[in-house]
């Protein structure tokens, strides 16, 4: 495991811990908040529950003041456990926004693209853009993981051991097609010449409407959204570096037909062209 704390400014402490295989989050816009303390644990699977699992996350907090947290979700179904609730949330096609106020914490299940519909009777898509009680889905089993929530304050190491003995109770056969639904996933992720449906069909060698079936009943979203969303968490994490783009070329290689379309979409997503987000970070 890897962990680090930094001291970024003389009132705010943030400390990451997280597994080498899972690595940093990205798509996160705003870090760290200005003052307070903020944790941030990642933690992955045992093996066992990996096929369906990607991984687990904590977020605790201590702030003096209110501090608006804002991401730009992965194409992923999460399992959160926040404020004596537990819920479901399926793939969300808008710009996350949480303000975060005074000590809190919360602890989510980052499930594989693919890997909760085993889970469901109905497609990923009937969950885009929605959250629902847990219990709907998974039943009143996981009301154990809740009470463990409720009694460890917030200690990682016992809400992941309750989690794998909550999600060994109850997981589904395996499925071929999460793999399947995954990989190609990871595919858009790691090979960034990937801009189109049409470049993913080639790599894939699946045409389009089938991708786009396999998208719509395992991952919840289309090819072309997680193309499209993996490229803006690639350029937010180039503005990150203070980098200076060439504008241009950049719009070009992440697929997008000029800059201006690259800035309009970012605005869209983000809330401020690019030139203004790389300031304020």
């Amino acid at each position: 495991m890897i962990g680090k704390t930094r001291q970024s400014r003389e009132k705010v402490r943030v400390e990451e811990i997280f597994d080498a295989d899972v690595g940093r989050a990205r798509g996160i816009l705003k870090w760290p908040p200005p003052v307070g303390q903020f944790k941030h644990v990642r933690r992955g699977p045992p093996l066992d529950v990996a096929p369906w699992v990607e991984s687990y996350w904590m977020v605790n907090w201590d702030v003096p003041q209110p501090y608006l947290q804002e991401t730009l979700p992965h194409p992923n179904f999460y399992l959160v456990f926040e404020n004596n609730k537990c819920v479901i949330g399926g793939v969300s096609t808008n710009r996350f926004s949480r303000v975060l106020q005074g000590k809190s914490g919360v602890f989510g299940i980052k499930f594989r693209p693919g890997g909760f519909r085993p889970f469901m009777k109905v497609p990923a898509s009937s969950l885009t853009n929605r959250i629902v009680p847990a219990k709907r889905i998974l039943g009143k089993g996981v009301s154990a993981v809740e009470a463990v929530w409720i009694a460890s304050s917030w200690e990682e190491n016992k809400m992941i051991d309750a989690a794998n003995a909550f999600l060994r109770a109850c997981l589904p056969k395996p499925d071929a097609m999460i793999e399947v639904a995954g990989g190609i996933v990871k595919t858009i992720l790691q090979e960034r010449n990937i801009k189109t449906v049409s470049d993913l069909a080639k790599r894939t060698g699946m045409g389009a409407r089938k991708l786009q079936r396999i998208f719509n009943e395992y991952v919840g979203i289309s090819p072309k959204w997680v193309i499209r969303r993996y490229r803006l968490h690639e350029l937010i994490e180039i503005l990150k570096s203070g980098k200076q783009p060439d504008w241009p070329q950049l719009a070009l290689e992440l697929g997008y037909f000029d800059q201006a379309h690259l800035i309009n979409d970012f605005k869209s997503m983000v809330g401020s062209p690019p030139s203004q987000y790389q300031k304020l970070v």
